[in-house]
């Protein structure tokens, strides 16, 4: 009887240890640890350094060319692009913002192809296909990716509802989108203030939610959005450009 009790107390020792090794294998800090670009890509989205960018760019081509099964270095890509995007954006620079964007949108897609469990990609996707309309004939791109902005936020929304970045893409659809194809202001920023109830600590979303208040008129809310983006990275370029634009 004593050796039956003291089998079943080994296994739910190893039952939690089982547990607890699976909890801290999905904590953020392990994943930095394996993915120790992940600082640099970080450092880049604050930065919006145009070299600092295209370095890392390559690096990460250089590691998909030796690994081209790994969906984090296709994410780590798309996003390292977007940010470079945002550079051609600030400058009005068209020409290598047209040209970078479908491969942008290629490295998401390819990421998604070797991990369909992941949120954060869906979403990135939904802003890629959202920026596509931007630069391409409206009246062409519009019914070609607005659908398709939809299904990947929808997608990002099923997976991880309590990710503030699906909430902040959300917003982004409805904020972009034109009102016959359900653009809708009051509900961007109802996903905009719902992502911060998540995680305030997003200067990007913050210049989200300033944008559509200025779209709802609203100029006072839309400055203490902006400043408060302001408080959180003062030193962006990309935050500073926005809050010139709303001035």
């Amino acid at each position: 009887m004593a050796s039956c009790k003291n089998a079943l107390l080994r296994r739910a020792h190893v039952a939690k240890l089982t547990l607890f090794a699976s909890a801290l294998l999905s904590s953020p800090f392990v994943r930095a640890a394996e993915d120790p670009l992940a600082g640099q890509v970080e450092a880049a989205r604050k930065t919006r350094d145009e070299k600092q960018l295209t370095a890392l760019k390559v690096q990460l081509e250089q590691q998909i060319a030796q690994n081209g099964s790994d969906a984090a270095l296709f994410l780590d890509l798309a996003r390292v692009e977007s940010y470079l995007l945002d550079v051609y954006e600030m400058r009005k620079d068209k020409k290598p913002e047209v040209a970078l964007i479908d491969k942008a949108i290629e490295a998401a897609q390819r990421s998604i192809s070797l991990n369909d469990k992941s949120a954060d990609t869906h979403s990135l996707l939904a802003d890629l296909y959202g920026r596509r309309i931007i630069l391409g004939n409206g009246m062409f791109a519009g019914p070609k990716f607005g659908p398709k902005v939809k299904e990947e936020n929808a997608r990002a929304m099923a997976l991880d509802d309590k990710n503030p970045r699906v909430w902040a893409s959300l917003g982004r659809q409805y904020l972009m989108a034109p009102k016959m194809f359900g653009g809708d202001v009051a509900k961007a920023v109802e996903s905009f203030q719902k992502s911060l109830e998540i995680d305030n600590a997003q200067d990007e979303t913050w210049v989200w939610l300033a944008k559509a208040f200025q779209k709802q008129g609203d100029k006072s809310k839309a400055h203490d959005a902006i400043q408060h983006a302001l408080s959180l990275s003062p030193n962006s370029p990309w935050v500073k450009e926005a809050a010139s634009s709303l001035n």
